[in-house]
């Protein structure tokens, strides 16, 4: 199990994923901040880039704010092939 704290950007022109500054995950995605769509199209959207299922993905903490902490359940050697993606 593995604990990623991302930042996300709803409501974007285009779903996108990058590293900032700071070396955290910033995920752009164009699902509107309401009723928790956001949320959902989020994780449907890192289960596709990931290439891993979408039960693999859970939203620990943060569903209203957009800080979010993501719970992979994925071996690490996994993580670092995401990483690298987007470095």
């Amino acid at each position: 199990m593995i604990k990623l704290l991302i930042k996300v950007k709803p409501n974007s022109s285009r779903d996108e994923i990058s590293i900032d500054t700071e070396n955290n995950l910033v995920v752009k995605i164009r699902a509107k901040p309401i009723d928790g769509e956001a949320n959902e199209y989020l994780v449907k959207y890192l289960a596709k880039e990931f290439d891993i299922s979408r039960s693999l993905i859970q939203i620990e903490k943060g569903t209203t704010s957009r800080f979010k902490r993501i719970v992979l359940n994925i071996v690490p050697t996994k993580l670092d092939q995401i990483i690298s993606k987007y470095k």
